[in-house]
């Protein structure tokens, strides 16, 4: 089959291009300009690269429809407008699948556990989330009422080596890990039951892979694209500990006297919308529809972002 991967040299995209080349489909990779991918395969030697800004080119979307691919990947649309236009352009073509992809952010609060991916009570919290939402509901109504072939798939937090990962306490601050290597104190939030979800781009790009080859069922589904399970915060110190060879040394704060102890906005709500978001993402369908089985764990991934980090020198 011939196959647009927009977005084709980001996390997500560097995993599954291969997969697809190796399949002996034919990959129209889509990007802004040059660039390499975050993995090293010859299979990227038969990829067509597609230089297209969606931003910028107002007539991205028609372009892309003129290519006239059996499967659109779509790894970057971020608002409904785009994924309007797209849908709208692809239409008049002989696309028979468009695979979008949201993310577990659109979910926002959940009230039961685990969360079902194709429910549509949703509270996103943030723009991105609700951009991400509102493009999840177009699509549904757009196979209901038109039968255009949609998939939605939502990953969790992407990770790996290579990428930067999101620590035990919600963030990015790499002198938590830091703190955790020298065997020191770390201070979480709350009791530190809130979960994270990392996922490596590896199970991601699975997800879309097994959509493509399960096509008929995976039309009008939405998939996470998570690992087995979430690890909590208290979870993810203690493996931090173990992984450097440290005790834990973990103490706790409530939320108002930790953003205090932080003593940093960015830093505190990047934690905030990791924590709020916490949750327990379902995959049965996942398993039962597309033969979808995680090959990493939620802990064996972020180790392999922390290994990295330590490769690189960035955690001493």
């Amino acid at each position: 089959m011939k196959i647009v991967v927009i977005g084709a040299y980001g996390h997500i995209g560097s995993y599954l291009v291969p997969q697809l080349i190796k399949s002996n489909h034919e990959v129209i990779a889509v990007s802004r300009g040059q660039h390499e991918p975050y993995t090293k395969d010859s299979s990227w030697q038969k990829v067509q690269p597609l230089h297209l800004d969606r931003v910028k080119d107002p007539e991205f979307a028609s372009k892309i429809a003129a290519v006239n691919a059996d499967v659109v990947v779509d790894l970057i649309s971020f608002t409904l407008d785009d994924t309007k236009k797209i849908v709208a352009a692809l239409k008049n073509t002989d696309l028979s699948h468009y695979l979008f992809c949201s993310s577990i952010w659109a979910h926002g609060r959940a009230e039961v556990l685990p969360v079902d991916p194709n429910t549509t009570k949703k509270e996103p919290l943030d723009t991105y989330g609700k951009n991400k939402f509102a493009s999840e509901l177009f699509l549904k109504k757009e196979y209901r009422t038109t039968g255009f072939p949609a998939t939605v798939i939502m990953p969790g937090q992407i990770s790996g080596p290579g990428w930067t990962i999101i620590n035990p306490v919600g963030n990015t601050d790499l002198g938590v890990f830091q703190k955790i290597a020298r065997g020191e104190k770390i201070i979480l939030p709350n009791f530190g039951m809130e979960t994270l979800h990392h996922v490596h781009a590896h199970d991601v790009a699975q997800v879309f892979y097994q959509s493509i080859c399960h096509r008929n069922q995976a039309l009008g589904e939405s998939f996470h694209a998570v690992a087995n399970e979430s690890m909590t915060l208290y979870g993810y110190a203690k493996a931090c500990y173990d992984f450097f060879g440290q005790e834990p040394q973990i103490d706790f704060l409530p939320w108002p006297q930790w953003v205090e102890f932080v003593n940093n906005k960015e830093l505190s709500d990047h934690s905030y919308y990791h924590l709020a978001r916490s949750g327990s993402y379902s995959i049965e369908n996942a398993k039962k529809l597309i033969n979808y089985h995680p090959k990493y764990t939620t802990w064996e991934t972020a180790e392999q972002g922390i290994q990295s980090y330590v490769d690189r020198g960035l955690i001493q």
